[in-house]
Parts: C-alpha cells; sequence; structure tokens
C-alpha cells in the first residue's frame, strides 16, 4: 500500500501574502531530501501556491503518521527560521502551536491523505487552492464525480454506472455522514451547497474503503477561535480506469465560482485556475486561485509534476474570473462581496462591536408604534 500524503502551510508571505520566498522552499527541498535519503519517505515534491508551500510524500506509514507528520512540522518550522531571518510578511503564521503533538491536524496545516493499492496505471492530480477555505472544492468534485454534463464517462463507461459515495463533514459539529450517487444527489446537495459549513471530505468507489478523492477540511478559525489566515486547502484526485479521465477532472475547474476567501479570509471572490507560474496572488490579495500539479505514481515515485492549469485552454476561464473578480470588487464593503455576519465572527467585527455596542441602545417601542400607524 502506498500513502501519498499532502500537507500545506503558510509559515510566511514574500512580499505580504503574494509569493513564498525561493529560499524557503530551499529549506524545505533540503529537509525532505534528507528524509528520502534516510529512507523514511519513498519520495516527495515541494509545492507552491501563492504564500503556501505544501510538502506533496509519499510513503509506507499509512495516514496519519506521526513519523510523517513530523516530518511536515520540522520542515514547516526550518521554512519559518528562513521566512524569520528575511523579516517576511506572517512568519510562522500557520503554526498554531510552539509543539508538535503527534499530528500536525489541528495545529495549524492543512492535510489531505490518502492511501491505496497502486493500479497498473496511477495518474494523480493534486490541487492546491490559496485565499480560500476548504468548501471551495465542493462544486468542482461534484462535477468531477457526479455531473455527466462536466464528466460524461458517468454515462458512457459501464464502471461508472454505479456512482460513487460521497463522505461529508460538518465541520460545526465534526460529524460526517455518506450519501451515495446519483441515487442520493439531491439529499447531497442539500448539504454541500452550504460549503462554509459542509464540506466534501473524502469520495470512495460505491461501499468501498480506498479513496479516489480526499481533501484537506482543517478550518484555521474554528482551530484558533479567531482570524489567523484563510485555510488555503488541498485537493487529491486519482484519475481514469473506472474513475474519472484526466481531462474530466480539470473540467471542472473551466466554469469559475465564487469562494470565500480573498482579501483578509473576509471576501468572496472567484477560484481562478492558474498555471505554476501564475500561482502569485495580488489584486486585492487574490483573486482566489488553485494550481494543478500532475503526477504519474509509479512503485511510490512522483513522476512529474506536470503544469495542468499551464495551457491556453483554461485562459477563457481566467477571464471569466477576472470578470467576476470586477463585478464583486464594486460591491466594496457590502454583501455578498463581504462574507455574512457570522462568517465575520472570526475576522475583528467583534473588536469593532464591542468598541461601539454601548452605542446600541433599545428601540423606543411608543415611537415606533407610532411611525407603523402613520
Amino acid at each position: 500500500m502506498i500513502t501519498l500524503s499532502v500537507i500545506k502551510a503558510d509559515t510566511g508571505g514574500f512580499v505580504g501574502h503574494s509569493a513564498v520566498h525561493p529560499d524557503m522552499m530551499q529549506a524545505a527541498e533540503a529537509q525532505l531530501k534528507e528524509r528520502k535519503e534516510q529512507g523514511i519517505i519513498i519520495d516527495y515534491q515541494v509545492a507552491r501556491v501563492g504564500d503556501d508551500i505544501a510538502l506533496i510524500m509519499t510513503h509506507r506509514h499509512g495516514a496519519d503518521s506521526e513519523l510523517v507528520h513530523r516530518i511536515a512540522w520540522e520542515t514547516f518550522q526550518a521554512t519559518t527560521e528562513v521566512a524569520k531571518r528575511l523579516k517576511l510578511y506572517g512568519a510562522g503564521q500557520d503554526l498554531l502551536k510552539d509543539a508538535f503533538a503527534g499530528n500536525v491536524k489541528g495545529m495549524g496545516p492543512g492535510v489531505a491523505e490518502m492511501q491505496f493499492e497502486e493500479r497498473p496505471s496511477e495518474p494523480v492530480i493534486i490541487f492546491l487552492g490559496d485565499k480560500t477555505s476548504p468548501g471551495a472544492w465542493n462544486l468542482p468534485v461534484f462535477r468531477m464525480f457526479a455531473d455527466p454534463f462536466n464528466t460524461p464517462g458517468l454515462v458512457i463507461d459501464p464502471k461508472m454506472h454505479d456512482g460513487f459515495d460521497f463522505e461529508i463533514m460538518d465541520l460545526r459539529e465534526n460529524k460526517i455522514a455518506r450519501f451515495r450517487t446519483p441515487q442520493e444527489s439531491y439529499d447531497l446537495l442539500m448539504f454541500i451547497g452550504s460549503p462554509n459549513r459542509f464540506v466534501i471530505r473524502n469520495v470512495y468507489l460505491p461501499g468501498g474503503t480506498e479513496p479516489v478523492a480526499s481533501t484537506s477540511t482543517q478550518r484555521l478559525s474554528l482551530i484558533a477561535g479567531k482570524y489567523v489566515g484563510k485555510d488555503d486547502p488541498v485537493l487529491i484526485v486519482r484519475c481514469q480506469s473506472g474513475l474519472p479521465a484526466v481531462g474530466e477532472v480539470l473540467e471542472a475547474f473551466t466554469q469559475p465560482h465564487l469562494v470565500e476567501g480573498w482579501m483578509r479570509g473576509s471576501h468572496c471572490g472567484p477560484l481562478m485556475p492558474v498555471g505554476f507560474e501564475q500561482a502569485n496572488t495580488s489584486r486585492f490579495d487574490g483573486p482566489p486561485r488553485v494550481v494543478a500539479y500532475g503526477f504519474q505514481v509509479n512503485r511510490g515515485r512522483l513522476v512529474g509534476p506536470r503544469d495542468m492549469f499551464g495551457d491556453p485552454g483554461f485562459d477563457r476561464a481566467r477571464q471569466t474570473a477576472l470578470e467576476m473578480a470586477e463585478m464583486m470588487r464594486r460591491m466594496g464593503p457590502f454583501e455578498p462581496h463581504r462574507l455574512p455576519l457570522e462568517e465575520m465572527e472570526y475576522t475583528a467585527m467583534p473588536q469593532v462591536m464591542r468598541k461601539v455596542q454601548h452605542r446600541f441602545q433599545p428601540a423606543d417601542q411608543d415611537a415606533g408604534e407610532a411611525a407603523g400607524a402613520r
């Protein structure tokens, strides 16, 4: 069995929240190269999007391995030291604890992992999002595995006619549930249509236990109790041979949708698919974006990466996303560009409310009733 772990964190931005300094990438590379030479991991790739570093690792230690998670923690500590030395913005931002406690889940970094038996050919795409939250994957993952208008294999390929099982997670109640498509598509959509609370955690073959897609579900604000940066999630998708083809998986990102995040984690904006060279956020610290690292997994080795969005076929999607960004920016501090009030509870909104709460007095009932009578 091979385990594919993707662990991602913001440990310092260059400049501001826009990119990762090359010295930080080199520090992460040195850490993982040493672990590979020691035989602890089979292979690795240091990846990035915006100001986040993603550690892509293959190994045989299983999901939630303390050994592998410690490697990630120590690597992020090393990149944090580089960020501090260079006085980069938000050094160690996503490391919410002072010391490693056996698992990085709940400590800040985003984690997506899957354990599987390699097939004769094992194409995998790893999506990295920046300036957004775990719910950003709900719509594209539904399109990949449940929408025949996106994925004709659901109609054409007999192996896919039984559909897929979606495991969703209630982020507030910390509960999970499974729904099978196509039979329970409407039930599934009732929940995942609220991506700030219900997120797709895994996708399985019907009745299966081996995931074919996995996401990171950590929300920093729910962990820390306040805004400490957006969650910037990751998504792993296996492709072909009874699963959506590579092109069907990528097709799910050709119609940009609005996601929460963007500036100060407090705004809605379009998720824009970009190539590696366009992975630096800028306008309004965005717009929110996603890159796609494509690999062939060969006996645990990561053959790649290929830049799956570095293609003019996605130019129209990028242009649409920019037009959507322009439309949303016209709203300024008003909803729906700014997040709903309940989501603002994890930003500076409570501090502002405490400062002015004495100004809010009970309304004059008599005056109100008189005004109503008129």
